[in-house]
């Protein structure tokens, strides 16, 4: 499969010229369990190399980490916790505030840790000073973390959305689908003009400025008009079938994602096959997870899919938007191959 087709799955519009900051942007969201888990690990390891330069022993090593991680653990949950509250206030500052805020909030937790250190009996003579600047330290390297990690979706974002322009005006698939209107003028003109307008629908969408994500809702439209295009070219070779949750609706997906996905299960199994094949697009709430599955039966003999570089570009995007929290797998099993998705609602 050529690369303009496989990585059409991937576009992501960038925000326009001068958006961003006209739009109260949250630098680091500490509601995410991705943020939550890397603050965690961060200051456990931040407690464990300086420990290192005060123990004799390994022995002596683990029981002081144990001790401080006694006071450093509920200082960083404290800090995620506040930061979590204050999440909408924190939007409505500029960046510089947050940052602030984020140090201030750090150097606070610091000296809680060290109250709870210092309540506990632990320490005789509780080092304050160092604590709060321990936690304010720490509490800018991760923001600055999570601000570089946040940064580094601009340019996947601004590939992707070239790609994406380039793969929707592929000449052969513009010229199949005005071919099928043009069969369809005379005999059937509704349905010409239906799929002109489905076709207009597609590109309107992929030309337009769009936000980092959309609802599931939003994708599953958009999908059926490009099947409801593909179904005018193919007739009863393509047989689609929708099992959706209504429930999962309001789940968020980077632009563009399931279209993409559908696409590809028409050009690896009905485009290759006499007979056509069967796709299904599916949809289930788990509680607070949403599966999103795209199958399709593939012609005998026919392998996996080559589109490895796309994979790893959707788990990329998924990565980005949900994090930990959103999951991607595919594989071809018994001549049917699918795409399974993850995402938190």
């Amino acid at each position: 499969m050529k690369d303009t087709q496989i990585l059409s799955a991937f576009q992501e519009s960038s925000p326009a010229p001068g958006s961003e900051s006209a739009t109260p942007a949250l630098v680091f969201d500490a509601c995410q369990m991705g943020v939550v888990l890397r603050a965690v690990l961060f200051v456990e390891l931040a407690v464990g190399v300086v420990v290192m330069f005060a123990a004799a022993s390994l022995m002596d090593w683990v029981t002081r980490v144990s001790l401080v991680t006694g006071g450093a653990l509920p200082a960083t949950v404290a800090w995620l916790l506040t930061a979590c509250v204050a999440k909408r206030l924190l939007a409505k500052a500029v960046p510089a505030l947050q940052y602030a805020v984020a140090v201030a909030l750090g150097a606070v937790a610091g000296l809680y840790g060290c109250w709870v250190l210092a309540m506990a009996g632990l320490l005789e003579s509780p080092p304050w000073v160092a604590s709060a600047s321990a936690g304010a330290l720490l509490s800018a390297l991760l923001v600055a973390g999570l601000v570089m990690r946040a940064k580094g979706r601009m340019p996947a974002d601004t590939t992707a959305r070239l790609t994406e322009l380039q793969s929707r005006i592929r000449p052969h698939f513009l010229f199949n689908t005005l071919n099928s209107a043009i069969a369809l003028v005379r005999a059937e003109p509704a349905k010409a003009e239906m799929l002109l307008e489905d076709l207009s629908d597609l590109f309107r969408h992929a030309l337009m400025e769009s936000s980092d994500s959309v609802t599931l809702a939003d994708e599953i439209a958009l999908a059926r008009r490009y099947m409801a295009i593909e179904q005018v070219r193919f007739g009863e070779r393509l047989r689609v079938q929708w099992v959706l949750d209504p429930a999962g609706n309001g789940a968020k997906l980077p632009p563009l994602l399931l279209q993409p996905l559908v696409e590809n299960a028409v050009l690896h199994g009905v485009e290759p096959s006499a007979t056509g094949a069967d796709i299904k697009v599916s949809t289930e709430r788990r509680g607070s997870v949403v599966v999103i599955k795209v199958t399709n039966t593939v012609p005998a003999g026919q392998g996996a899919r080559g589109q490895g570089v796309a994979l790893r570009n959707v788990r990329d995007r998924l990565g980005l938007l949900h994090d930990v929290q959103g999951q991607f797998r595919s594989g071809l099993k018994n001549g049917v191959y699918q795409v399974r998705m993850e995402v938190p609602l």
